[in-house]
């Protein structure tokens, strides 16, 4: 079960870099700093496909994706889109202007294509295993982030040898 901040019980970290109320080793810095910064970055390679993702969507049903539409479809505030925005445009996965649509550009829109048919292999996977619309909907959301290639080009042989 998770413990919050509130109550939180910190380890008693020995000299000799084993935890010592549990007897085992504890990560050294170096190790724990690397692990940290490789989650970050994923974060955000995670928050790139589910804007460039959204965007796309925007695009497809509405004709344009603004900022005040991501903000909503995203559950972010308008100044964390226009921020997460710049970091894209940085990037080199959309075109902004001040008040004007949102576009994405060659590479984002590719990248759009790659996230929109991983999520949709990772749905029809956990579909044929039984697993409800709504819930694969949801932990997809999650899965094809992390999904390696390996892993999706078996779920995709399980799914085309049925």
């Amino acid at each position: 079960m998770p413990v919050g901040f509130t109550g939180l019980n910190m380890p008693n970290k020995s000299r000799k870099g084993t935890d010592a109320s549990r007897g085992r080793e504890v990560r050294p810095s170096a190790q724990q700093a690397e692990n940290l910064r490789r989650l970050r970055r994923d974060r955000a390679e995670e928050t790139a496909q589910d804007y460039v993702e959204a965007i796309a969507d925007l695009t497809a049903t509405t004709g344009e994706a603004r900022v005040v539409d991501l903000a909503r479809r995203l559950g972010v505030t308008h100044v964390t889109v226009n921020r997460t925005l710049s970091r894209l445009q940085r990037a080199g996965f959309v075109n902004t202007k001040p008040y004007r649509a949102i576009f994405l550009t060659s590479e984002g829109g590719k990248l759009a294509d790659e996230c929109k048919q991983r999520h949709q292999t990772v749905v029809a996977f956990l579909r044929s295993l039984g697993v409800s619309e709504r819930i694969a909907e949801l932990d997809a959301e999650g899965i094809e982030h992390h999904v390696s290639p390996e892993t999706l080009a078996a779920f995709e042989r399980v799914l085309n040898a049925q």
